[in-house]
């Protein structure tokens, strides 16, 4: 078990990045940063725009490391320029596909598929600023399909992996 820090929650209600990245990114809602979010097994983030899409039920959450933010591209990077949905401090949460884990917070535990990996695309060149692809590149997070109900807050947490045999922590 790890102890890690849920630094940042994004829950979108839509797409921001269609079309070209040279045309830029259509405009956003306000709020789309937010202090915690309900996950509902198999479907995703009540309110963002991947929840309950089967296309993407596989992807409906995205987890990446703070640690891998191009800060030294632009020292404001956030979720908002990623368009990832979970940022943590504290695991090199990439090093985990193919695993369950499970994020165990102040509202009890959550646990997730970590199916793939989360590939930057030229997107980021536009949102983060230019040379953030080549910077996220095997460190862009990980898609996954959430497999329990609960809520993500805010603030520590911890983040343990589950044997995929028998389903115990190791």
């Amino acid at each position: 078990m790890i102890e890690v820090e849920v630094v940042q929650l994004l829950v979108s209600p839509v797409h921001r990045f269609a079309g070209r990245p040279a045309d830029g990114p259509a405009d956003g809602p306000g709020g789309e940063l937010v202090e915690s979010v309900r996950v509902r097994g198999g479907l995703g983030l009540v309110g963002d725009r991947y929840f309950g899409r089967a296309a993407h039920r596989d992807a409906a959450v995205t987890l990446m490391a703070a640690e891998n933010l191009p800060l030294d591209v632009n020292p404001a990077a956030d979720l908002r320029h990623t368009r990832r949905n979970v940022l943590l401090r504290g695991v090199d949460i990439d090093s985990h596909v193919g695993s369950t884990i499970v994020l165990d917070g102040a509202h009890g535990p959550v646990v997730f598929a970590v199916n793939r990996p989360a590939r930057p695309c030229a997107w980021m060149d536009v949102t983060v600023g230019p040379g953030a692809q080549r910077a996220l590149r095997g460190r862009g997070g990980v898609r996954c399909t959430p497999l329990s109900d609960g809520v993500l807050a805010l603030g520590g947490a911890t983040f343990r992996v589950l044997d995929e045999d028998s389903a115990a922590p190791r």
